[in-house]
């Protein structure tokens, strides 16, 4: 319920925000300004995630690390959406619609089955996923599946509300700096 409430907080306090980036996205590539992707949430159910769209509209629904030059689908503003997380602000109304929370293990793609098998077999699929979590801020793009669920699993383990705040501080800094950000 607290997370609901923040979310609701946060999305009014960030929605001039919302609008400056809707519009930039409109007036470079027109409607939808939001992008939405089937994910799986917790014990293997599936929502719909929300984001800024940062690629054209043409881009294969496909992990842009999948994409053979992701370079040539990013949006001029894309780049710097992608590079200060802002294209995970929609992320807010998942948390009020209660799909996800703000520190979790980042929600799989509905295809990702390498990575659900790992997260399954390591009991982290119990976990309600998370705009933010221990994976994101120690490596992001630049680490294996397999240390990714590792250090999602170690989350797990240490899980309380000290350490969620330890990681929405880290996250900051994390974005803030860029760090691990591939694409």
């Amino acid at each position: 319920m607290l997370n609901r409430f923040l979310a609701l907080i946060l999305l009014l306090i960030f929605s001039p925000i919302f609008l400056i980036v809707a519009l930039a996205i409109f007036i470079e590539d027109g409607l939808p300004f939001f992008f939405t992707q089937k994910r799986v949430g917790i014990n293997y159910t599936f929502f719909h995630i929300y984001k800024f769209r940062s690629m054209k509209k043409d881009t294969p629904n496909v992990a842009t690390h999948l994409l053979s030059n992701p370079a040539q689908y990013l949006l001029k503003i894309g780049g710097l959406l992608r590079k200060l997380s802002l294209d995970e602000l929609p992320n807010l109304i998942n948390i009020i619609k209660g799909e996800m929370v703000f520190v979790g293990p980042r929600p799989a793609l509905y295809n990702q089955d390498d990575l659900m098998a790992l997260r399954i077999a390591a009991g982290i699929d119990k976990l309600k996923p998370g705009i933010t979590g221990w994976a994101q801020i120690n490596g992001r793009d630049d680490i294996s599946i397999e240390a990714k669920v590792a250090l999602e699993k170690e989350y797990l383990a240490k899980k309380s509300f000290l350490f969620d705040i330890k990681i929405l501080i880290k996250t900051f800094t994390t974005v803030l700096f860029s760090k691990g950000v591939s694409h």
